[in-house]
C-alpha cells in the first residue's frame, strides 16, 4: 500500500515509517519544515509539504494514498479547545477523500482518555470529563467514517511509549528528580500507568493499517499498569537518589506544572487483550522498567 502519514518525523513516527517500509509499503509523510522533510527522506519516505492546518495539502495527500495513518498532534496546551478543533478538522479533511473506498484511516489517541481507577478495555467508553477528554472528539471524527465506507480505526497509545531518545513523560520525571534531588511519587505510588515499547507500537500501527476492521478501537499497551512507585524507585537507584511520597498539593509544586502533577498521580491501567487477539499482536520488546535500567534514560546528560 501507499500510506500517507502525519507525524512521521516525530518521536514514534520514525519507527512506524521504518516498520511500514520494511513490510513493503510505500510511505509519503507530511512535512511542515525542511528538517522534517530531511528526516523522512533519510527513512526512505517521500516528503509531502504542508501542515495540519493546511487542509488542501492534507486532501491531496489523502487522495494519492491507499490509506492514512494520522499520528501528528500539537498546538498550545493552554488552549485545549483550539487543539481539539485543529485535530478534529484535520481528521475530517483526511477522511473525506477515502469515503466509500474501503481504504484504512488510522488515527492516534491515548489511553488517558479512559476512566480512572480500574483496568479498562477497548470496549469501555472514554471518560468525557477525564484528564485527556480533549482527544475524544478526534476519535469520534475518525470512527464516524466507518459508516461512510472507510476502514476507520483508533489506536490509543499508552502514556509512556518508551525507547531510545524518548522525550516524553518519563524523561520529564527524570529531569525533575535530577533538579530536586529526590525521585518522587504521589500518595502511596500504587497508581498505575500503561506502557509500550516504541517498536511494538510501530508493529501495531502496521497491523492496524493492514487488517483492522472498520470501527476498531485498539489499545497500544504492552504492560497494563506499571506502578509509579516502581518507576520512581528504578529512577532513584539509577541516579543514586532517595525516593519521596508527595501529597497532591505538594506534587502540584514539585513537578513542572499542576497538570503534570495530576498526570503523574493518575491511576489508569488499561488492557490490550482484545487488540492482541484481533490482530495477532504480541509485544516482544523490553518493558518500561527494563528500559529504565538498561537503556539511555539515566545516562548522564550532555553538558
Amino acid at each position: 500500500m501507499h500510506i500517507f502519514v502525519t507525524g512521521g518525523s516525530g518521536q514514534t513516527g520514525p519507527a512506524v515509517v521504518a516498520e511500514l517500509i520494511a513490510a513493503g509499503h510505500d510511505v509519503t509523510g507530511l512535512a511542515r519544515s525542511d528538517t522534517a522533510a530531511s528526516r523522512l527522506e533519510s527513512l526512505g519516505a517521500t516528503p509531502h509539504r504542508g501542515s495540519l492546518d493546511d487542509h488542501d495539502s492534507l486532501r491531496r495527500g489523502a487522495e494519492a494514498s491507499d490509506g492514512i495513518l494520522h499520528m501528528a498532534y500539537g498546538g498550545d496546551f493552554s488552549d485545549l479547545e483550539d487543539m481539539t478543533r485543529r485535530d478534529r478538522t484535520a481528521i475530517e479533511a483526511l477522511g473525506r477523500p477515502l469515503e466509500h473506498s474501503g481504504k484504512p484511516l488510522v488515527i492516534t489517541s491515548g489511553t488517558l482518555v479512559m476512566p480512572a481507577g480500574r483496568e479498562t478495555t477497548e470496549e469501555d467508553e472514554p471518560d468525557t470529563a477525564g484528564l485527556a477528554a480533549f482527544r475524544i472528539a478526534g476519535e469520534r471524527a475518525c470512527l464516524d467514517f466507518a459508516a461512510r465506507g472507510v476502514r476507520a480505526s483508533v489506536v490509543r497509545l499508552a502514556p509512556t511509549v518508551h525507547g531510545p531518545d524518548d522525550h516524553g513523560f518519563i524523561p520529564m520525571l527524570i529531569a525533575t528528580a535530577r533538579k530536586t534531588g529526590v525521585s518522587a511519587y504521589v500518595g502511596d505510588g500504587t497508581n498505575r500507568w500503561p506502557a509500550v515499547h516504541r517498536l511494538d507500537a510501530a508493529r501495531l500501527f502496521r497491523l492496524t493499517l493492514e487488517n483492522a476492521p472498520a470501527g476498531s478501537v485498539l489499545h497500544g499497551v504492552a504492560e497494563s499498569g506499571v506502578t509509579m512507585k516502581s518507576i520512581a524507585q528504578t529512577i532513584a537507584r539509577g541516579l543514586d537518589l532517595p525516593t519521596m511520597s508527595l501529597t497532591p498539593d505538594e506534587a502540584a509544586g514539585h513537578y513542572v506544572s499542576p497538570f503534570m502533577a495530576k498526570v503523574y498521580g493518575f491511576d489508569a491501567p488499561v488492557s490490550s487483550a482484545r487488540t492482541q487477539e484481533l490482530l495477532g499482536w504480541s509485544p516482544t520488546h523490553p518493558t518500561l522498567l527494563e528500559d529504565l535500567e538498561h537503556g539511555d534514560y539515566l545516562a548522564t546528560p550532555a553538558s
